[in-house]
Order: structure tokens, then sequence, then C-alpha cells
């Protein structure tokens, strides 16, 4: 155990943060999220909640800032709507953390999955809120 990290953050996961660079991304995806279709680097947090880990993560994660937005959410398809209550369970670690940060960008379901595919890596949860996932962009580690 380590002080001052969140016990939600595995080795692994925090390994994964570290390697990470400038520009990199890395998903948190739910439960119904297919990351070992579209990820090459996947691992598996089942009885982790999204919102818990944005708290574990932020404190040690910088989001890219020279971007429109670093953070991604999927759309809901044709037909369907996002539970505006997920994003705003994701606004409370990001505003905590990371204020100042502008709002998610919206990306299109297969759009999001083409996304996936580049990313660092892909994080799956036990979340099961409907078009939970997210994606996050490293920024620039300022110099203390």
């Amino acid at each position: 155990m380590l002080k001052g990290i969140s016990a939600v953050l595995s080795p692994e996961l925090l390994k994964i943060l570290a390697e990470m660079g400038h520009g990199d991304e890395i998903v948190l995806a739910d439960a119904h999220f297919p990351g070992h279709t579209f990820c090459e680097k996947v691992l598996r947090m089942d009885g982790i909640q999204i919102p818990d880990l944005l708290d574990g993560i932020l404190p040690l994660f910088e989001l890219d800032e020279y971007v429109d937005s670093p953070v991604f959410m999927m759309q809901a398809v044709p037909g369907d709507e996002l539970d505006p209550e997920v994003g705003k369970a994701y606004r409370v670690p990001i505003d905590k953390h990371a204020a100042g940060t502008p709002d998610y960008q919206l990306v299109e379901r297969f759009a999001f999955y083409e996304q996936a595919k580049k990313a660092y890596a892909c994080v799956l949860t036990g979340s099961t809120m409907k078009y939970g996932n997210i994606i996050l962009k490293k920024g620039v580690t300022p110099i203390a």
C-alpha cells in the first residue's frame, strides 16, 4: 500500500499511467464495452466504478490542456438517450481534481470504437451505466 494513492488503483494501472506520454489516451469502459475486441492492452477492474476510478486517477494524471477537450464520452445511438446523470457523476471527480477542464466531447459509437483502438490501454470496469465509457487524453505533468 502506498500513502496518498487511492486503493482503487492497482499496481498494473499505476504502471500503465506512468508509461503513458503526452497525448496518449486511456479508455475507462463500462462492463458492456468490447474492450478485448478493440484494445490491444486491456486491464480488468470488474469491481470498480468509473467515478471512483476517475477520483483515483485524476490526482496523478494531468489532462491535456492543448486540445478542445481531453475527455470523450460515447454518444447515444439514434433513437436512444444518454442518461445525464452519467456525465454529472464523471464531472464530480473531474471538477475536483482538474477544475476548468472543458466539458466532455461526445463521440459517435463506431468512431468511439476506432478511437479506443488507438488508445494506450483500456480499463474494463464493473460499471453498468449505459453509455458509461469515457476516454481521457493525458497531458504534460508540470515540473514541480
